[in-house]
């Protein structure tokens, strides 16, 4: 990376710092109309999301996908912009902003000496659940690394400046995050994106065979760990977010790591049923395709 991509770095994120300033529901406003305006100049992205809307939702017409794609894009910005919220504000703010409920729930198996795992889909305020575990427990997840070297260091920074965090980069292996898990720490986990063929197979997703890493399965097996539910929304209006803690799965894991993984799918499918604008539909989650089937995108 030259010096002067490094300096030209610096200006987005000088932006992005002066916007923490702001009151959340103003930034609210302002990522709603950017939103508004990246969903027609960004064809490249506002197809995948068409795609995936029309995968994902047969039974609603050309005009009601677009009207979710256009809101989709407005959340999407609004949770872009108030990133900055998440990295620069300070504790009192980020605790009046993000409610978690459920929070005993981590606090009952902790003191029984469970590891827990955070099952959290990639809905696009998951950054705000993130922060708000983080707030309250010494906590895991995973990050990966950025190209760009000054993103980089800002995104670490962001992820890890409240209480004990660790952050392990997808080359640490499953060993550290069993480690961790069972010293206390929960585990920030986001396994619903397409990584390619590589320890996936194939469950279903909406009716699609979409291509899912079956670490949820394996990584509760290792470690002794109970899955809990963790969604993040975003709150209309610049009223803040809420990060919802479900029930322990119960008979989980199984002997079969396809059915578990089958289940960690209609699980997150049904979430995103709930608030289906909020999902980050920008992502090919149908770009690896079994043996001899077309392509999505």
């Amino acid at each position: 990376m030259t010096m002067l991509s490094r300096m030209l770095s610096h200006i987005p994120i000088a932006l992005l710092w002066l916007l923490h300033f702001l009151p959340l529901p103003i930034l609210a406003v302002i990522g709603r109309g950017f939103g508004l305006l990246l969903y027609f100049i960004a064809g490249r992205r506002r197809k995948i999301v068409l795609v995936n809307l029309a995968l994902c939702f047969p039974g609603l017409d050309d005009p009601a996908r677009r009207q979710l794609a256009r809101t989709h894009f407005q959340i999407l910005v609004r949770s872009i912009l108030e990133r900055s919220v998440l990295w620069w504000g300070s504790r009192q703010r980020l605790s009046r902003l993000i409610c978690v409920k459920g929070e005993e729930i981590i606090r009952a198996l902790r003191d029984a000496g469970k590891p827990v795992i955070l099952l959290a889909p990639h809905f696009v305020g998951l950054d705000a659940g993130g922060i708000g575990i983080a707030l309250r427990f010494d906590s895991l997840s995973i990050y990966s690394a950025q190209k760009n070297v000054v993103f980089d260091r800002l995104l670490l920074r962001g992820r890890s400046r409240f209480g004990n965090q660790l952050l392990l980069s997808r080359q640490d292996g499953a060993r550290a995050s069993i480690k961790a898990m069972r010293a206390g720490r929960p585990f920030y986990y986001l396994p619903d994106m397409d990584l390619g063929s590589r320890d996936s197979i194939f469950a279903p997703f909406f009716g699609i065979q979409a291509a899912t890493i079956t670490g949820l399965s394996r990584l509760a097996r290792a470690a002794g760990a109970v899955v809990i539910p963790c969604i993040t929304q975003i709150l209309a209006n610049g009223k803040g977010y809420v990060v919802e803690l479900g029930k322990p799965w119960a008979d989980f894991p199984t002997d079969d790591v396809e059915a578990d993984t089958r289940r960690m799918n209609a699980f997150i499918e049904s979430a995103v049923r709930t608030m289906p604008e909020q999902y980050y539909w920008v992502h090919r989650r149908f770009k690896t395709r079994p043996a001899g089937e077309a392509r999505y995108y």
